[in-house]
Protein backbone atom coordinates (compact mmCIF):
# COMPACT_ATOMS: atom_id res chain seq x y z
CA UNK A 1 0.00 0.00 0.00
CA UNK A 2 1.09 3.26 -0.93
CA UNK A 3 -0.97 5.13 1.42
CA UNK A 4 -4.57 6.26 0.17
CA UNK A 5 -3.45 7.41 -2.78
CA UNK A 6 -3.46 4.17 -4.55
CA UNK A 7 -6.79 3.92 -3.72
CA UNK A 8 -7.52 6.62 -6.62
CA UNK A 9 -6.59 6.11 -9.77
CA UNK A 10 -4.88 9.36 -11.10
CA UNK A 11 -7.88 12.17 -13.28
CA UNK A 12 -6.14 12.18 -16.64
CA UNK A 13 -7.00 15.40 -19.49
CA UNK A 14 -5.17 14.89 -22.18
CA UNK A 15 -4.93 18.30 -23.88
CA UNK A 16 -4.67 18.80 -28.13
CA UNK A 17 -4.41 20.93 -30.67
CA UNK A 18 -1.84 22.21 -33.59
CA UNK A 19 1.20 24.03 -33.18
CA UNK A 20 0.71 27.49 -31.90
CA UNK A 21 -3.32 26.61 -30.50
CA UNK A 22 -2.23 28.15 -27.10
CA UNK A 23 -2.10 24.68 -25.17
CA UNK A 24 1.19 25.69 -23.39
CA UNK A 25 -0.26 28.87 -22.10
CA UNK A 26 -3.52 27.54 -20.92
CA UNK A 27 -1.97 24.47 -19.57
CA UNK A 28 -0.27 26.97 -16.94
CA UNK A 29 -3.60 28.81 -16.23
CA UNK A 30 -5.23 25.23 -15.34
CA UNK A 31 -2.50 24.56 -13.35
CA UNK A 32 -2.83 27.55 -11.00
CA UNK A 33 -6.65 27.28 -11.20
CA UNK A 34 -7.34 23.85 -10.47
CA UNK A 35 -4.10 22.64 -9.02
CA UNK A 36 -3.22 19.83 -12.17
CA UNK A 37 0.15 18.72 -13.03
CA UNK A 38 1.37 19.33 -16.21
CA UNK A 39 2.99 16.60 -18.29
CA UNK A 40 4.55 17.22 -21.73
CA UNK A 41 5.10 14.71 -23.27
CA UNK A 42 7.63 16.31 -24.96
CA UNK A 43 9.42 17.70 -22.16
CA UNK A 44 9.43 14.62 -20.93
CA UNK A 45 11.37 12.77 -23.47
CA UNK A 46 13.57 15.80 -23.34
CA UNK A 47 14.58 15.78 -19.79
CA UNK A 48 15.09 11.73 -19.49
CA UNK A 49 17.35 12.33 -23.06
CA UNK A 50 19.49 14.66 -20.85
CA UNK A 51 19.21 12.73 -17.57
CA UNK A 52 22.72 11.53 -16.00
CA UNK A 53 22.52 7.52 -16.23
CA UNK A 54 19.04 7.20 -17.90
CA UNK A 55 17.87 3.97 -19.15
CA UNK A 56 16.57 5.70 -22.50
CA UNK A 57 18.57 8.00 -22.69
CA UNK A 58 20.78 7.17 -25.63
CA UNK A 59 17.85 5.31 -27.45
CA UNK A 60 15.48 8.80 -27.26
CA UNK A 61 19.28 10.57 -28.81
CA UNK A 62 19.13 8.17 -31.49
CA UNK A 63 15.43 8.81 -32.07
CA UNK A 64 15.62 12.35 -31.58
CA UNK A 65 18.37 12.94 -34.12
CA UNK A 66 16.93 11.05 -36.94
CA UNK A 67 13.76 12.77 -36.97
CA UNK A 68 11.70 9.86 -35.89
CA UNK A 69 8.98 9.30 -33.22
CA UNK A 70 10.55 8.23 -30.38
CA UNK A 71 8.34 3.96 -29.20
CA UNK A 72 5.45 4.70 -27.50
CA UNK A 73 5.88 2.20 -24.67
CA UNK A 74 9.20 4.47 -23.96
CA UNK A 75 6.94 7.80 -23.27
CA UNK A 76 4.43 5.48 -21.38
CA UNK A 77 6.83 4.88 -19.29
CA UNK A 78 8.03 8.67 -18.37
CA UNK A 79 4.78 9.62 -18.41
CA UNK A 80 3.68 6.70 -15.62
CA UNK A 81 6.84 7.10 -14.00
CA UNK A 82 6.14 10.93 -13.14
CA UNK A 83 2.18 10.07 -12.51
CA UNK A 84 3.58 7.94 -9.64
CA UNK A 85 6.43 10.21 -8.11
CA UNK A 86 4.18 13.19 -8.23
CA UNK A 87 2.13 14.26 -5.13
CA UNK A 88 -0.60 15.20 -7.50
CA UNK A 89 -3.24 13.11 -8.60
CA UNK A 90 -4.81 15.36 -11.59
CA UNK A 91 -2.66 15.61 -14.80
CA UNK A 92 -2.77 17.16 -18.16
CA UNK A 93 -1.28 15.31 -20.19
CA UNK A 94 0.08 17.68 -23.00
CA UNK A 95 0.27 16.87 -26.94
CA UNK A 96 -0.42 13.49 -26.30
CA UNK A 97 -1.53 10.76 -27.89
CA UNK A 98 -0.48 12.53 -31.08
CA UNK A 99 -1.05 9.56 -33.54
CA UNK A 100 -2.92 5.73 -33.54
CA UNK A 101 0.48 4.33 -32.29
CA UNK A 102 1.00 6.78 -29.35
CA UNK A 103 -3.08 5.78 -28.86
CA UNK A 104 -2.71 2.16 -28.78
CA UNK A 105 -0.23 2.13 -26.47
CA UNK A 106 -1.57 4.20 -23.97
CA UNK A 107 -4.78 1.64 -24.36
CA UNK A 108 -2.43 -1.19 -23.65
CA UNK A 109 -0.31 -0.11 -21.43
CA UNK A 110 -1.55 2.93 -19.26
CA UNK A 111 -5.66 3.08 -19.93
CA UNK A 112 -6.59 0.62 -17.25
CA UNK A 113 -4.28 2.57 -14.47
CA UNK A 114 -5.93 6.06 -14.85
CA UNK A 115 -9.47 7.37 -14.88
CA UNK A 116 -9.28 8.94 -18.06
CA UNK A 117 -11.66 12.09 -18.02
CA UNK A 118 -11.60 13.98 -21.58
CA UNK A 119 -9.70 15.64 -24.24
CA UNK A 120 -9.19 19.46 -23.99
CA UNK A 121 -9.23 20.12 -27.74
CA UNK A 122 -8.20 23.53 -28.85
CA UNK A 123 -9.31 24.17 -32.22
CA UNK A 124 -7.28 27.02 -33.78
CA UNK A 125 -7.32 28.20 -37.82
CA UNK A 126 -4.40 27.63 -39.47
CA UNK A 127 -2.96 30.90 -40.41
CA UNK A 128 -3.84 31.75 -36.67
CA UNK A 129 -1.60 29.12 -35.39
CA UNK A 130 1.34 30.02 -38.39
CA UNK A 131 1.37 34.04 -37.12
CA UNK A 132 1.59 32.68 -33.67
CA UNK A 133 3.82 30.79 -34.07
CA UNK A 134 6.32 33.03 -36.29
CA UNK A 135 5.68 36.01 -33.68
CA UNK A 136 6.78 33.25 -30.68
CA UNK A 137 10.32 32.61 -32.61
CA UNK A 138 10.94 36.09 -33.56
CA UNK A 139 10.48 37.47 -30.01
CA UNK A 140 12.95 34.88 -28.93
CA UNK A 141 11.27 31.14 -27.71
CA UNK A 142 14.20 29.61 -28.59
CA UNK A 143 12.34 26.80 -30.64
CA UNK A 144 14.20 25.96 -33.40
CA UNK A 145 10.59 24.72 -35.26
CA UNK A 146 9.12 28.12 -34.87
CA UNK A 147 10.01 28.58 -38.56
CA UNK A 148 7.72 28.82 -41.85
CA UNK A 149 9.40 25.25 -42.99
CA UNK A 150 9.28 23.34 -39.96
CA UNK A 151 5.75 24.74 -38.78
CA UNK A 152 4.45 23.50 -42.67
CA UNK A 153 5.53 20.70 -41.61
CA UNK A 154 4.22 20.15 -38.20
CA UNK A 155 0.97 21.26 -39.01
CA UNK A 156 0.67 18.41 -41.44
CA UNK A 157 1.58 16.03 -39.54
CA UNK A 158 -0.77 17.19 -36.88
CA UNK A 159 -3.92 17.10 -39.79
CA UNK A 160 -2.75 13.70 -40.85
CA UNK A 161 -1.74 11.94 -37.26
CA UNK A 162 -3.56 14.11 -34.56
CA UNK A 163 -6.73 14.79 -36.21
CA UNK A 164 -8.12 11.12 -36.40
CA UNK A 165 -7.25 11.01 -33.21
CA UNK A 166 -9.21 13.91 -31.53
CA UNK A 167 -12.34 12.22 -34.02
CA UNK A 168 -12.05 8.62 -32.02
CA UNK A 169 -12.65 10.44 -29.18
CA UNK A 170 -15.06 12.85 -30.51
CA UNK A 171 -17.37 9.66 -31.57
CA UNK A 172 -16.84 8.31 -27.49
CA UNK A 173 -18.40 11.84 -26.64
CA UNK A 174 -14.74 12.26 -24.95
CA UNK A 175 -14.13 15.85 -26.28
CA UNK A 176 -14.17 19.42 -24.93
CA UNK A 177 -13.62 21.24 -28.26
CA UNK A 178 -12.46 25.02 -27.56
CA UNK A 179 -12.20 27.89 -30.64
CA UNK A 180 -8.75 28.60 -29.59
CA UNK A 181 -8.08 31.87 -31.98
CA UNK A 182 -9.59 34.19 -29.52
CA UNK A 183 -7.17 36.07 -26.78
CA UNK A 184 -5.77 33.50 -23.88
CA UNK A 185 -8.05 34.84 -21.24
CA UNK A 186 -11.46 34.85 -23.44
CA UNK A 187 -10.22 31.29 -23.75
CA UNK A 188 -9.34 30.60 -20.11
CA UNK A 189 -13.01 31.33 -19.49
CA UNK A 190 -14.45 28.89 -21.48
CA UNK A 191 -12.07 26.18 -20.07
CA UNK A 192 -12.83 27.33 -16.41
CA UNK A 193 -16.76 26.32 -17.41
CA UNK A 194 -15.71 23.32 -18.71
CA UNK A 195 -13.38 21.96 -15.78
CA UNK A 196 -16.30 23.58 -13.31
CA UNK A 197 -18.72 21.55 -15.09
CA UNK A 198 -16.48 18.04 -15.17
CA UNK A 199 -16.88 18.32 -10.81
CA UNK A 200 -13.43 20.11 -10.59
CA UNK A 201 -13.40 23.41 -8.29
Amino acid sequence: MEGMRSLEKPKVIFVLGGPGAGKGTQCSKIVERFKFEHLSAGDLLRAERAREGSEYGALIDEYIRNGKIVPVEVTCSLLENAMKKSANNRFLVDGFPRNQDNLDGWNRQMSDKVDFQFVLFFDCPEDVCVARCLTRGQSGSGRLDDNIESLKKRIETYNNDSIPIIKYFEEMGKVEKIDAKYNADDIFTKVEKIFYKSGFQ
